[in-house]
């Protein structure tokens, strides 16, 4: 089921469409980068449409059916698995072990559980191809630094996970609690799981299946 949130800003593209994310945002009294989600959902539920310079389109389409619906509800929470960490320290080919030996294809780096970066597979053979000593070079060296990882909440939904995916063409996606520090400009990331590809096959299967309600 769509949450009083999605139905008031479906409400609220019927009556206004077309109607910009930020026209949307003001009548909600909360900022565009708030409805991100929602707006995401929507969309890909096929409830309204978006087409650039316009805005929203209200598009007559009624929810489709229980699939779409248990889809949209999931919460990343319930369908995440468990990270695999290393520490800044470790080589790029201890990284390797460990990717090999808990079978995944992305590790994250970080210390206590703050996360400081994200290695792939990817990145790993890249280093491999450029003749470097894996086992000398740091995993820090190779890793993608926290500025600019993609990152999920656990309370989002996992459709969210799946749409980010896409968007920014990976494999996994870290999910975190964003805590506040001393420094206003700096939040740590607390690493508590990852979701992957893997996840939402399964999920979809479960849905599938009617293992998920």
């Amino acid at each position: 089921m769509l949450s009083e949130r999605q139905e008031t800003i479906l409400q609220i593209v019927k009556e206004n469409s077309p109607i910009t994310g930020q026209h949307i945002a003001n009548r909600l009294h909360v900022t565009r980068a708030a409805l991100r989600s929602d707006l995401a959902i929507l969309t890909m539920l096929e409830l309204i449409d978006a087409r650039p310079k316009l805005g929203y389109f209200f598009t007559g389409h009624k929810e489709k059916d229980l699939l779409s619906r248990a889809i949209t509800d999931i919460s990343i929470e319930t369908c995440l698995s468990q990270p695999v960490i290393v520490g800044e320290h470790t080589s790029a080919y201890d990284a390797i072990i460990a990717m090999f030996t808990e079978d995944v294809g992305t590790v994250f780096v970080g210390t206590n559980n703050i996360m400081a970066g994200v290695v792939s597979r990817k990145d790993l053979l890249k280093t491999a191809m450029g003749h470097n000593d894996l086992r000398a070079l740091p995993v820090r060296m190779v890793m993608t630094p926290v500025s600019k990882l993609i990152y999920v909440r656990p309370d989002e939904k996992a459709l969210v996970a799946a749409q980010r995916m896409i968007e920014y063409e990976v494999d996994c996606l870290p999910v975190v609690n964003v805590l506040d520090t001393e420094e206003e400009d700096r939040k740590d990331l607390q690493i508590v799981g990852r979701i992957s590809k893997t996840n939402i096959t399964r999920l979809f299967v479960e849905c599938g299946l009617g293992r998920r309600t």
